[in-house]
């Protein structure tokens, strides 16, 4: 069953991969967190600052997700690089 959810892409990471937000039906197979930054990651040239290795934070439903968290149809997925501060 393909689902659709929204995905918000922060900081370093929006400049890389060159947008903000997108809506985006996942096909069968991406049903969790690090499932989903995969398929992103794949996408080819900026999207590769999602890769596996890269310290990239991911949250589903504005609650920090771990890789393994699965996802759901209307989920809002946001990654970010993390955040530091002093």
């Amino acid at each position: 069953m393909m689902m659709t959810l929204r995905v918000l892409y922060f900081a370093s990471l929006r400049e890389a991969v060159g947008r903000a937000n997108e809506e985006l039906t996942l096909p069968e197979g991406v049903g969790t967190v690090g499932q989903l930054r995969d398929f992103l990651a794949a996408r080819g040239e900026g999207w590769d600052a999602l890769a596996q290795g890269r310290n990239v934070r991911a949250a589903r439903n504005q609650r920090m997700a771990r890789a393994e968290e699965g996802i759901e149809a209307g989920d809002e997925i946001a990654f970010f690089p993390p955040v530091t501060g002093g």
